[in-house]
């Protein structure tokens, strides 16, 4: 088994954040959802992936006692306690371009990545 390091604070107050560009990309695709329930984005850190851990992301309705919810320009994200400490401070930002396309998030905490983008440790 490999260990892994990430710096983890005492407390985190504001685990993730969107860019404008990354709110109105999760408010369109919550809206194409057509869902009868009110979503938000739940972003969350789980072990795995060839660096350690890896970003999951989903839309979910459920807000649990212990999460951590943030509202940026509209749209809801939820970050549960345990994902929160390895994400605090991180930022989810979206590109439409002809590379890299898609979401992107920039975590102060992780020490290392891979070639897939979605891994860290």
């Amino acid at each position: 088994m490999s260990m892994t390091t990430v710096s983890l604070t005492k407390k985190a107050e504001n685990p993730i954040s969107l860019t404008p560009v990354a709110a109105v990309k999760v408010a369109e695709l919550i809206a194409s959802e057509a869902a009868d329930e009110i979503l938000a984005l739940r972003v969350a850190v789980k072990p795995g992936g060839c660096a350690g851990f890896n970003y999951d992301m989903f839309f979910d309705s459920e807000v649990a006692g212990d999460d951590i919810v943030r509202e940026f320009d509209g749209v809801k994200v939820i970050v549960d306690s345990a994902s929160a400490e390895l994400l605090n401070g991180s930022t989810l930002d979206y590109n439409d371009g002809l590379q890299g396309a898609g979401f992107h998030i920039t975590n102060p905490n992780a020490t290392k990545g891979c070639g897939c983008g979605n891994s860290f440790s």
